[in-house]
């Protein structure tokens, strides 16, 4: 019979070069799994982490099994593995499961396993460029596998062994299943069991492929009740089980999505795996903490972005009743080429073989942004109409998806690839204003009346020490994160022929070419923060939105040092008032819908500040100060005083009355001659290979997001894509430039 045990402890590790015939283990660390090398380096700015191809190695004894499998969850983003000096697997996939076959290998006693991890730059496999960091190593868990010669496949893409479809028919529900067998032609026996593990329905054939049919069905409901079989098939050697939910949807593009015939519309948030100092060393433990902050905010859909997500998270979301986008890594940079061609079909074949038992899953990903580094290719185009005919091939009973960038044009072609589709619009924070979105969805639904549209990604950095009374676009203040929130959701509650929404992101994560904000390596848009310690306000404003959970959270706690006239606000639910309390006295009933706002002066140096509603009360204290505190206060990237240009640092010129690179870029674009040395930038960028330097450099609709930007902001994020010392030679330039 099967044996599966948990293969994670007394592994070594190293950096050095070694002979992998003749370990040297002084070299070697004691590591456990999972691990990964640059869980620091990969989260602390400016785009130099670690990169390179790293050796674990592991001895044990030959186990008992007529064959023995090694199954590995994820090793990024290049795996090459090695038994007794014999290469035995290659694998080009950072975030799916493969499974090694060792038993040819295997000799009595002790075995030495290698594994090569290899995170490093090469020219075929997905994801080439992302704002996000790509953490090396053997990240996710390893199990050891012994079965008998006889026993249900374990060599099909990393699938569990069988394939379960359920299909909705009227009152009744058929169950078709198709089992994988190795070296087996016998009896096999299906059994379907209930929530209770009660036996429903069971089946003796020869046959791999047989149809049960339930009457009157428990489906499975969202986030209401998100009920699960499971199923079981046998053989005399070996036995596998999948839990699997009976529900059907469907998406109608002026009504949204529906889910078992009833309208649900789509509200959630996109999760990055990383975790502060961790990466994506994450421990189940940590998925189970971000499903349940998921759960609390009450969103009802999660986009897995951008790559396949541990299974673990995926059977969480089952249980959940989350309505699951999965995605595939083809995200900013297309590979022209047939390496990477395969390398991305592959990648999807994994994906949807490996999670196609998940009733959560309704969607499949087929690329983020791809087109940031240019729309008009053919051989593109072709790829991408290519990965969705495979997903159909291989899945016909789920839909087709794409995230696009904003400044993909609507006319594009590309937009009617999927079945459905979905923007990253950014209005409000890298560009325009939050009014500029709803105007933007409707010419675009508009023009498609008869294609289903969403909003893939939409967000803004809210850093939870800035701080502000009257905030603005990209003050990086927790207050502006929330009024760019709030008109979003207004935006939102008007166009329900938005098939879903999903806030860019649920958790701050990792992005070591960023340095915005005052913060370095990480992207700030989060509603929680990078270690799940501390709910921004943002995150109260959805949970009044979305959660059924009565509560009452008033805003701007860490806000603690004020001016005298000051805004207080409160977020609650179920409730159509709330009541603001200074020191003890009622100071106003202030009457609204989940958003409350009450301006009030303060007479004292320190302020009791409560606000009640529904029997519930919260509280701050506020400390009443003469100016305003400074470190609330976002400088605009003034800290940037120098730049390194092989490791001479070079101060940059700032003049008052003159243009700089502390500019916003709509400012320098209107003065001609200022104009001229941004266009110098951007032919830079325009010779750099792909991703969003290309896109940058092409015109007009890009620059109508990019115009609110400090050029500060925007170099950063370029990283290596632009030559060293660009700052410092744009700068220079813009110094001589008086200001109209």
């Amino acid at each position: 019979m099967r044996k599966k045990t948990l293969f994670n402890n007394d592994w070594y590790f190293t950096k050095e070069k070694v002979d992998i015939n003749n370990l040297d283990y002084s070299l070697f660390q004691s590591i456990t799994l999972p691990h990964t090398w640059n869980n620091l380096d990969g989260q602390d700015g400016g785009d130099d982490y670690d990169r390179n191809a790293y050796t674990y190695a592991k001895k044990f004894l030959k186990p008992e099994g007529e064959e023995v499998w090694l199954q590995f969850n994820a090793v990024s983003l290049k795996a090459d593995v090695y038994l007794n000096g014999n290469k035995l697997a290659e694998h080009d996939d950072g975030f799916s499961i493969f499974r090694v076959n060792l038993t040819s290998a295997l000799k009595e006693g002790e075995n030495e396993l290698v594994v090569i991890a290899d995170n490093g730059v090469n020219d075929y496999i997905y994801p080439q460029f992302a704002d996000f960091t790509f953490f090396g190593g053997i990240y996710r868990d390893v199990y050891l596998i012994c079965v008998d010669k006889s026993h249900f496949a374990l060599d099909m893409h990393g699938n569990e062994g069988l394939k379960l479809t359920p299909i909705v028919e009227g009152d009744k529900a058929r169950v078709n299943v198709i089992a994988f067998t190795s070296n087996y032609e016998g009896e096999l026996t299906y059994e379907i069991y209930d929530q209770d593990n009660k036996l429903v329905e069971t089946k003796l054939s020869k046959d791999k492929e047989v149809n049960f049919e339930i009457d009157q069905p428990h489906l499975w409901n969202g986030r209401k009740d998100p009920y699960l079989y499971t199923c079981v098939i046998k053989m005399p050697s070996d036995e596998i089980k999948t839990r699997f939910g009976i529900r059907s949807f469907s998406v109608d593009p002026d009504t949204g999505f529906y889910l078992n015939g009833v309208s649900l519309p789509l509200r959630g948030v996109s999760r990055h795996q990383c975790r502060e100092d961790k990466g994506w060393a994450i421990s189940y433990e940590d998925m189970k903490e971000d499903i349940e902050l998921i759960k609390e905010v009450g969103a009802n859909t999660i986009r897995l972005a951008h790559y396949q997500h541990a299974q673990e998270f995926y059977d969480l979301c089952d249980e959940a009743g989350m309505v699951v986008w999965a995605e595939v890594p083809m995200i900013s940079r297309f590979l022209d080429n047939q390496k990477g061609h395969d390398n991305i079909m592959n990648q999807m074949e994994e994906l949807i073989m490996q999670s196609y038992n998940h009733p959560s899953i309704c969607f499949w990903g087929i690329s983020n942004e791809i087109t940031i580094g240019g729309e008009n290719d053919e051989h593109l185009d072709q790829n991408l109409i290519e990965l969705n005919d495979l997903c159909h091939q291989l899945d016909s009973t789920r839909l087709t998806t794409m995230a696009q960038v904003s400044m993909l044009s609507m006319e594009n072609k590309q937009n009617l690839i999927s079945d459905v589709v979905s923007y990253n619009h950014y209005f409000g924070w890298y560009g325009g204003k939050v009014e500029e979105n709803g105007p933007w969805l409707d010419k675009f639904h508009e023009m498609y009346p008869q294609r289903c549209l969403g909003l893939s990604e939409y967000g803004a950095e809210g850093n939870i020490n800035f701080h502000s009374e009257d905030p603005v676009n990209h003050d990086y203040t927790e207050e502006y994160q929330c009024l760019y929130h709030e008109g979003m959701l207004k935006t939102f509650e008007t166009r329900p022929y938005l098939w879903a929404t999903h806030i860019w992101n649920m958790f701050e994560f990792a992005s070591d070419m960023r340095d915005e904000g005052d913060v370095r390596g990480r992207n700030n848009k989060g509603l929680v923060n990078f270690n799940r310690t501390i709910k921004k306000d943002s995150f109260y404003l959805y949970k009044a939105y979305w959660s059924d959970e009565t509560f009452l959270h008033l805003c701007s706690k860490r806000y603690v040092k004020r001016l005298k006239d000051t805004k207080l606000k409160a977020y609650a639910n179920n409730t159509d008032s709330v009541e603001f309390f200074v020191n003890g006295v009622s100071v106003g009933v202030v009457e609204g819908d989940k958003i409350f706002e009450l301006p009030v002066t303060l007479n004292e140096k320190e302020n009791l500040i409560e606000v009640k509603a529904n029997g519930l009360l919260d509280s701050m204290t506020i400390i009443k100060v003469e100016e305003a505190e400074p470190s609330y206060i976002y400088n605009g990237g003034a800290a940037m005083t120098s730049w390194y240009e092989n490791g001479e640092k070079k101060d940059l010129t700032f003049n008052e009355g003159y243009f700089s690179i502390r500019d916003k870029i709509g400012d320098i674009m209107e003065n001609q001659e200022a104009s001229e040395v941004l266009q110098k930038l951007f032919a830079q960028m325009q010779s750099a290979e792909g991703g969003m330097a290309a896109a940058m450099s092409q015109g007009e609709e890009v620059m109508k997001m990019m115009r609110s930007m400090k050029l500060v902001e925007l170099i950063p994020m370029m990283g290596k894509m632009l030559p060293e010392g660009s700052a410092y030679y744009i700068n220079e330039e813009l110094a001589k430039i008086k200001k109209n």
